[in-house]
């Protein structure tokens, strides 16, 4: 499925973890295109295929009982109102009794994306989710956070992740040497916890960078930063932008 708008273009595959496999801005990807694999039946999130812009939900490590990076990036989504530039799409957990709803929508200036957790059980649930936007990494890029031009600098094969303090930022600016350039933004009074993944030819010769805000923190949901509790059919509700950042 792919969406239009503005100087922006973006190609969404719902049978495939509801995974946005490319983001266009003025006809230049932004996302890791991968090394060529892709299969959600793998076990890891990277033997499935490390790349593109996932939901990770709802955990990113894999716990006793749930498996690595969640449940999102391997179930189907179901597809509702599209229209040229927008669409929502939803999914359900099978081992935790979550539900996500997510809107994409292009504009001129930027691309939003507002989500919608409902806890389907009937006990109370930590609503964690954490965006998994795998944006191109090359050496010397800009990445706008406390840090980031020594993580610019990760030697040849290696990668690495890093923690920002709760709270202490909702945006990020991105940048590259042909001149694209982007803002990413989020709701920091819903999800106040961030991480920072850069990956330079690790794991196979992936080459990323993905900013991750997070309605809880540590990579999952029972940490010591634990996400919103929800009681039986509470809802959480918020959003993330990329915003057209050159100049």
């Amino acid at each position: 499925m792919k969406l239009l708008g503005g100087s922006w273009e973006l190609e969404v595959r719902p049978e495939r973890g509801g995974r946005i496999t490319s983001l266009r801005l003025a006809g230049e990807e932004l996302l890791e295109q991968g090394i060529g694999v892709d299969d959600p039946q793998a076990v890891g999130f990277v033997e499935g295929g490390a790349w593109g812009w996932d939901e990770m939900v709802p955990t990113v490590d894999a716990t006793e009982s749930l498996p690595d990076h969640g449940e999102a990036w391997r179930a189907p989504w179901a597809v509702g109102a599209a229209t040229s530039s927008s669409v929502v799409m939803s999914c359900a957990g099978r081992l935790v009794p979550w539900e996500l709803s997510r809107r994409l929508e292009l504009f001129e200036d930027r691309v939003r994306v507002s989500y919608v957790y409902t806890n389907r059980g009937h006990q109370p649930l930590h609503a964690y989710w954490c965006a998994h936007p795998l944006f191109r990494f090359e050496s010397g890029m800009e990445i706008g956070v406390p840090g980031g031009v020594a993580l610019a600098q990760l030697a040849d094969g290696t990668s690495t992740k890093v923690f920002l303090p709760p709270g202490s930022i909702d945006r990020v600016r991105l940048s590259w040497r042909s001149g694209a350039a982007i803002e990413f933004a989020w709701d920091a009074s819903v999800t106040p916890y961030v991480g920072v993944w850069v990956c330079n030819g690790d794991l196979g010769g992936y080459q990323q960078v993905a900013v991750e805000p997070a309605t809880g923190g540590g990579d999952r949901p029972d940490s010591s930063e634990p996400a919103p509790l929800l009681g039986a059919g509470e809802r959480l509700e918020w959003w993330v932008e990329v915003r057209d950042g050159r100049r």
